[in-house]
């Protein structure tokens, strides 16, 4: 019996050695694969509906021109797609609330099309798959409403963009009711919908990928109020130069050189350092029985792991794609690191495509 103990404890030993090892890194196998790699391209975005200042199409065109160069085949965005929104809202215990403030009510694009979310994903993927080179208005009208019934407005913008002024109309699965959602009526600027949904109806491609991921979410939940009273101290007396700097380039923006600036510097290494390490591993190391600033930083990592996950499944079926990634700007070191580390993905230098 002492033996057996004996030799429990040389195995838990040697496996805690192990541990401290991995087997394996994804990176080792970097430049093995056939043929090019997919190249990504992260934009950390401000969120431009929180911005003291009233941001116009022109503002943003010499972003747009600069993203648009760099010619991407498939733009994902920080959004909840509509399969999330519909567990979301199933779950409604487990995720409190989070539906009602991440997600769009779908019931007048049901009642237009008789469609529920999961149906309507399974047409539009339908659909896609025999899209023609050359649709016609009547099938990009009727797409859009499929979009809009699945839970996908960004994607439905991006069909609704590609129609002529004259062709913006009602018909084909679109009636009064998803006219106003599809043009927006009464929406504040928002970063998907003016960046990434700009470039892809720019570039003629047929829909955005939502992957944003509010699951995560439950450990907030789990963790009690006491957690967001932690927060606010926390934020409250945190510091920070380069976030000062930030918020002053940010409320003076007036011009589509102002607000490619703002991008420069926001997507600057020193910047993206500055916004995580004043936050996440600052709250790491501000003391709280309960931990509570080790809970902060494994929602967000849960978060970013999860939506860097649903990146990659993005473009998992187009090896060798350009990417490109809208997204805000906490996320753009964790989506670079973790996109880095696979071994059939090159990240393209956000600096040099903002030049």
């Amino acid at each position: 019996m002492r033996k057996f103990a004996g030799a429990a404890i040389v195995v838990l030993i040697s496996g805690a050695a192990v541990a401290e090892t991995p087997a394996f890194d994804p990176r080792d196998w970097k430049g093995q694969h056939l043929d090019p790699p997919t190249k990504v391209l992260t934009i950390g975005s401000t969120h431009l509906g929180q911005l003291n200042v009233t941001v116009t199409p022109e503002m943003l065109v010499p972003l747009l021109d600069k993203l648009s160069a760099f010619k991407p085949e498939i733009i994902t965005h920080e959004g909840i797609s509509g399969e999330q929104c519909d567990a979301l809202k199933r779950y409604g215990t487990r995720y409190l609330g989070m539906f009602e403030n991440y997600c769009f009510g779908n019931d007048e694009a049901e009642k237009a099309t008789g469609l529920t979310v999961p149906a309507a994903m399974a047409e539009v993927e339908t659909t896609l798959a025999k899209w023609p080179i050359h649709p016609t208005a009547a099938q990009r009208r009727h797409l859009t409403s499929l979009f809009l019934a699945a839970g996908d407005r960004p994607s439905a913008s991006v069909q609704w963009l590609q129609l002529s002024a004259a062709e913006q109309i009602t018909g084909d699965g679109i009636n009064e009711a998803l006219l106003k959602i599809v043009i927006r009526v009464g929406e504040k600027p928002n970063e998907t919908f003016e960046v990434a949904v700009m470039v892809a109806a720019r570039l003629r491609l047929n829909r955005v990928y939502a992957v944003d991921d509010h699951t995560a979410d439950s450990i907030q939940g789990l963790a009690g109020p006491e957690l967001n009273e932690f927060l606010q101290g926390f934020w409250g007396t945190s510091t920070s130069s380069i976030g000062d700097e930030y918020y002053k380039l940010a409320g003076s923006s007036k011009s589509g050189t102002d607000m490619l600036t703002l991008y420069r510097f926001t997507n600057a290494p020193e910047t993206q350092r500055e916004f995580i390490t004043s936050d996440y591993n600052a709250a790491m190391n501000r003391p709280s029985p309960e931990r509570f600033g080790r809970i902060y930083n494994a929602w967000n990592e849960t978060r970013n792991l999860r939506m860097v996950s649903n990146v990659r499944a993005a473009f998992g079926n187009r090896p060798g794609a350009r990417v490109l990634n809208i997204v805000g700007a906490s996320h753009k070191p964790y989506y670079d690191a973790y996109l880095s580390m696979m071994p059939d993905v090159d990240l393209v230098d956000a600096e040099k495509v903002l030049e």
